[in-house]
């Protein structure tokens, strides 16, 4: 079947960033003049998938309204005469077709995950986190879409990391295949111990998800921080081999990591260094303020 539905989990407190996300969705910081959601959104009807889903929850109100119309701001921009600005309000309210569902308790990703199921039924789709921002130059998600089409199976982004990192993310123990930059996924362990871990392929925050990752969830235990893990889930479907078992994209493209405050400001100079509009000024800026302060 193909992939037609795009889940994004965004129910999330954002403790990292109190006092900002006391009253504001994380996933609404801004990355240099968007959400962060938003790149998330246009990343996902890139690949052709405008039926998104997001899990949300409690003072998410946020998110919907940044993605429904606002009339009354459209009407200044318009007697104003501001097309460009106003153009840019309509690329969010007409994106795609979102739909909202709640995660009443936050009990993780996994269990976030589980919520989606009466909205895409017995079919594929795709999962992606908002943390985790691919630059539009790199294609990993319709790449990810593309070896679903010929080799049906839950897909996983795959990443090397820092070795000493790997008690951030979910780990693979992987073998290859015939594709250079695809893998067979053999275990995923959550979170473990540098001197624990199996290797340093970590899971970023894009997956194509089978139908049988609902069976395998219902049967998932709380996990790594009391809650229901994706990991844990997916762990048992390459044991079993479920669906096509697990495999894995490698991903060596450009990454934004907006999961904590140090790696969201390298995000947003990073992004804001690569724009056509401010990089050219920015960069010079940059390069001038960094040999100030080393001076």
């Amino acid at each position: 079947m193909p992939i037609l539905k795009a889940v994004i989990p965004a129910a999330g407190l954002g403790t990292r960033f109190l006092p900002a996300t006391k009253a504001m969705p994380k996933e609404m910081l801004p990355v240099v003049d968007k959400p962060a959601i938003q790149y998330v959104v246009e990343e996902a009807v890139s690949a052709g998938l405008t039926d998104v889903l997001m899990i949300t929850g409690r003072n998410k109100n946020a998110l919907e309204n940044h993605f429904d119309r606002n009339t009354e701001l459209e009407a200044v921009l318009e007697r104003k005469g501001d097309d460009r600005r106003l153009r840019e309000v309509h690329q969010s309210t007409h994106l795609a077709n979102i739909h909202y569902v709640r995660q009443r308790d936050p009990m993780g990703l996994g269990h976030a995950v589980a919520r989606a199921q009466m909205h895409v039924g017995r079919h594929p789709f795709a999962v992606l986190l908002g943390d985790d921002l691919i630059d539009e130059r790199d294609d990993l998600l319709k790449r990810m879409i593309e070896v679903f089409d010929s080799k049906p199976a839950c897909i996983i982004a795959l990443q090397e990391v820092d070795p000493q990192q790997v008690n951030l993310y979910g780990i693979a123990t992987v073998e290859a295949t015939d594709e250079d930059d695809v893998v067979r996924v053999r275990e995923l362990v959550e979170k473990p111990k540098p001197a624990d871990a199996p290797s340093n392929l970590a899971i970023i925050g894009r997956y194509i998800l089978q139908p049988d990752i609902f069976d395998a969830l219902e049967t998932t235990a709380p996990g790594s921080g009391g809650e229901i893990q994706l990991t844990d889930a997916l762990n048992t479907v390459a044991h079993s081999g479920a669906g096509g078992g697990v495999l894995g994209v490698i991903f060596r493209g450009r990454r934004y990591d907006t999961g904590d405050r140090l790696d969201y400001l390298k995000a947003i100079v990073q992004v804001a260094s690569s724009r056509e509009d401010l990089g050219p000024d920015f960069r010079r800026w940059l390069a001038d303020f960094a040999r100030g302060v080393e001076g």
